[in-house]
């Protein structure tokens, strides 16, 4: 048997890794845009801080590859797929067959079209390329501004900070890490970044990005400017799909998959951050290994759904546990919010429950009771007696 896969980021070598595990003959090509073996992004962060070096930046050494009998294709990306004749066609330009071709190509940051986005000094951070480009400049140039308060805008402002910039973050809706935190958890969240150094800014819609050739400032749509020398968009992802159209295979907003991570041809099948599944895209590494394991078992003949991934995500910041999972701010009615607040010592914990089930969690400033509390949602635990005393320091999980 011949694989054939598309992308060395998480979900293709998780897939890869997965299948050898499991069969030492099969064949596996992967096929990579890069020209760097697989490295897991959030050590980009930890590079951009200088808190980790080149080579520990990668997950495995050149060896693992040998030995496991991965034959990776760096710098040679695919550029056409004939899904009919079950071949690819890398910038090699040598026609690839494949008995099962894995689509793992994943995504691309977005670029909202602002005025002036054209100019030196502007980056995203997805690749080590842009993160050894912004590097460079930012050693010079250390008055920055990242554009989004997400997770991405969050950890990259960390990470220029420790470099001894001077970094503001603005954020385009009304609180911090709006798709993990409710209001009051974002409003802690914020005055402790402040305290840390880092300016936050609010509310604030990008309308221009100022300076001749290079940035030197930008504009809001209120009218109100800061100066820059540096600016960073983390404004979110877009799956790479332009491919896979054009190869006849269903697309919507990424790759559509069915409960099986099989595209709508019955030998490609796709994982990461490009597979949409049941109208969702993930982009959280839990769903790319879940998916990626799945995926791995199924191409070798197995019949393994995937469900559905919780949302889980942990920040980082300067010693700050922040910890996001599952539905946080409800909409519907039926929810039930029970919250513990301790400023002073920079804690939050919040749950939400429904039908005497953890549907959410956040929790601020400490990391005691995460896994407990996760395994709660994830294993839709009844908690009918326990509700508010979920929120104690000394609660014990194990009497439920």
């Amino acid at each position: 048997m011949r694989v054939v896969i598309a992308g060395n980021g998480l979900a293709g070598i998780i897939t890869a890794k997965t299948i050898r595990e499991q069969n030492p003959d099969v064949s596996i090509e992967i096929f990579a845009d890069e020209k760097y073996h697989y490295y897991p992004r959030p050590n980009l962060i930890e590079y951009v801080a200088g808190n980790i070096s080149y080579a520990r930046l990668f997950a495995f050494k050149e060896d693992w590859y040998r030995e496991k009998n991965i034959n990776v294709h760096l710098n040679v990306p695919i550029k056409g797929i004939a899904a009919d004749k079950n071949k690819v066609y890398p910038a090699s330009g040598k026609e690839e067959p494949f008995d099962a071709l894995l689509l793992a190509t994943g995504a691309h940051c977005f670029l909202p079209p602002f005025k002036g986005a054209d100019k030196k000094g502007l980056f995203t951070l997805r690749t080590l390329e842009d993160a050894e480009k912004l590097i460079a400049y930012a050693k010079e140039h250390t008055k920055v501004v990242i554009v989004g308060g997400g997770l991405l805008g969050l950890e990259i402002a960390r990470a220029l900070k420790t470099r001894g910039a001077e970094v503001r973050v603005v954020e385009y809706f009304s609180h911090l890490l709006p798709r993990q935190l409710d209001e009051p958890a974002a409003s802690l969240l914020e005055d402790l970044i402040e305290e840390m150094g880092i300016k936050v800014h609010l509310g604030k819609s990008t309308e221009e990005i100022l300076g001749r050739e290079s940035v030197s400032g930008l504009r809001f749509k209120d009218g109100s400017r800061f100066e820059a020398e540096t600016v960073i968009v983390a404004a979110g992802i877009r799956s790479n799909i332009a491919l896979p159209r054009e190869a006849g295979i269903e697309v919507d907003k990424g790759i559509v998959v069915d409960d099986f991570l099989q595209t709508n041809r019955s030998r490609i099948y796709a994982a990461g951050d490009i597979a949409q599944h049941k109208g969702r895209l993930y982009g959280i590494i839990p769903a790319t290994f879940e998916q990626a394991r799945i995926a791995a078992v199924n191409i070798l003949g197995g019949k393994t759904k995937y469900d559905k991934t919780v949302p889980s995500n942990t920040l980082k910041v300067v010693g700050l546990d922040v910890t996001s999972i599952g539905l946080v701010s409800p909409e519907e009615p039926g929810y039930e919010e029970f919250r513990k607040t301790d400023r002073e010592k920079g804690i939050y914990k919040k749950i939400v429950i429904r039908d005497d089930i953890v549907a959410g969690a956040i929790w601020i400033g400490t990391k005691k009771g995460v896994a407990e509390i996760s395994r709660c949602i994830t294993q839709k635990i009844k908690v009918k007696k326990n509700k508010e005393s979920l929120l104690e320091e000394d609660f014990d999980f194990s009497t439920l």
